[in-house]
């Protein structure tokens, strides 16, 4: 790891001496960075795909790499007003006056990027960080080498050393990057590990970003199970086999409701894979922990009364794909199963049942509060209203899910347990950025009449001001 401490240094000696990157370097940089994701966009599906052990390389690139893409592409257009000047209002009693904020590169930003989307999550924080002039290094997840590896590769292709740099390694290594004095640290991946990034960072200052998770709740309003709205729910929790972390983790329907929700999922199902869940489309679990802990998760929730679920044909899967879960519906799932209490981070997916909207936003307010919140019913309705109003989470989804993520202009980040700060849009940029406020003088002002001594002047004028 001192070999990363040394390329911090050299980064911060290279920030100095350089100064702020003009906006012309800051685009040069960002569309170097996009030619190069476009030229090794295959070599980015197999990477991808050879470390889940199974995973569509459309899904790869509709996901990871036009995700990136996009990103980059809303930056570049967007820089030049995002580094423009911020002019603020000037208090009368400071009139001639002039008061604006100017946001500055911080100077080198650390990135712990995960392995769930461990293209997407990598770059756009890594083009985030150039956009806003700062240099950047970046540490990959341990658990999908060969993407990490690639990225490497590519950024080294592009980039110098001390403008962005990717070091590599298992979790002793993530630890000791975390304890390294950045100017600010970016952090994606599970909140459990979060809290270690946190109080890792605290030792020297370091301000954070946690883009974490948590059991994102979604709400059925009463009618409203229909194929559509289904369908939606059923895609936000298999894309990527559910180790999404936006992912619907459980979902509240009505009680009147449970037998056309049931219906309408198994048929979601078998219209997105009709050949059953061995075909490429649908993607394995990244490792074996994480398999084991699923199927953990479902034997769990059996033993404590409830009723599991796989709809739809799952083939013969053992024979030619691995560490394939089918999609499976958890029944009757109770506050004690820990189905219940963990993120799932997979393709199953808790139904609970409720008479009254109030009772829902009351079981959500208990718990922590969520990365993202899905509504699906009449947008104008008393009952989205409620929830909107009643509840927090970091983003909300209405008649959809996870497409919020997809839009650039919007903030994308958590609460409390499922984070803290965001990024996407211009909160990304100025949460890499120093907001530098200025305040120049005008040529007349009444402060300099109120200084030391003090007399009849300074008297009136308090009089004025305190009326």
């Amino acid at each position: 790891m001192s070999d990363a401490a040394t390329t911090l240094l050299q980064q911060r000696d290279a920030f100095l001496r350089d100064g702020p990157p003009t906006l012309e370097a800051r685009k040069a940089d960002l569309k170097e960075l996009r030619r190069t994701i476009i030229a090794r966009r295959r070599d980015i599906e197999q990477a991808v795909d050879a470390d889940f052990g199974g995973r569509s390389h459309r899904e790869t690139a509709l996901l990871d790499i036009l995700g990136a893409v996009q990103a980059i592409d809303y930056l570049s257009r967007n820089l030049k007003r995002f580094m423009k000047p911020e002019r603020r209002h000037v208090a009368p009693t400071f009139q001639l006056g002039r008061a604006y904020v100017e946001y500055q590169p911080l100077g080198v930003i650390g990135i712990m990027s995960p392995w769930n989307y461990p293209f997407l999550l990598a770059m756009v924080p890594v083009a985030t960080a150039l956009a806003a002039g700062n240099r950047a290094m970046l540490k990959p997840s341990e658990l999908t080498p060969r993407t990490s590896q690639l990225i490497e590769e590519m950024l080294a292709a592009v980039f110098p050393q001390e403008k962005v740099a990717v070091v590599l390694g298992d979790a002793s290594v993530g630890a000791a990057f975390s304890l390294l004095a950045f100017d600010h640290l970016f952090f994606t991946g599970s909140t459990e590990v979060g809290r270690h990034v946190m109080a890792a960072a605290s030792a020297n200052l370091v301000p954070v970003t946690l883009e974490l998770g948590g059991k994102s709740p979604t709400i059925i309003q009463k009618g409203h199970a229909t194929q559509n709205h289904v369908a939606s729910i059923a895609f936000g929790k298999l894309t990527n086999a559910g180790q999404t972390c936006v992912a619907p983790d459980y979902v509240f329907v009505h009680e009147d409701d449970l037998a056309a929700f049931t219906q309408a999922f198994e048929a979601a199902v078998a219209q997105s894979y009709p050949k059953g869940v061995g075909t490429a489309d649908f993607a394995s679990i990244v490792s074996d922990r994480h398999f084991t802990r699923l199927s953990g998760l479902l034997e769990d929730a059996r033993q404590k009364g409830a009723r599991v679920v796989q709809p739809g044909t799952v083939g013969d899967v053992a024979s030619s794909r691995i560490r394939v879960m089918p999609p499976t519906l958890v029944f009757g799932a109770t506050d004690e199963m820990t189905v219940m209490r963990e993120e799932i981070f997979g393709p199953v997916l808790p139904v609970r049942t409720y008479r009254d909207t109030g009772e829902v936003i009351s079981f959500i307010n208990a718990r922590p509060r969520p990365l993202a919140l899905y509504f699906f019913g009449e947008e104008h309705s008393e009952d989205c209203r409620a929830v909107l109003a009643r509840t927090t989470s970091g983003n909300v989804g209405i008649n959809n899910t996870m497409l919020h993520v997809a839009q650039d202009d919007l903030p994308f980040g958590g609460v409390g347990a499922s984070g803290m700060g965001a990024y996407h849009g211009i909160e990304g940029f100025r949460r890499m950025s120093h907001a530098k406020g200025v305040f120049v003088q005008g040529r007349w002002s009444l402060p300099t009449l109120l200084r030391a001594p003090f007399g009849r002047l300074t008297d009136w004028a308090l009089a004025f001001l305190l009326r």
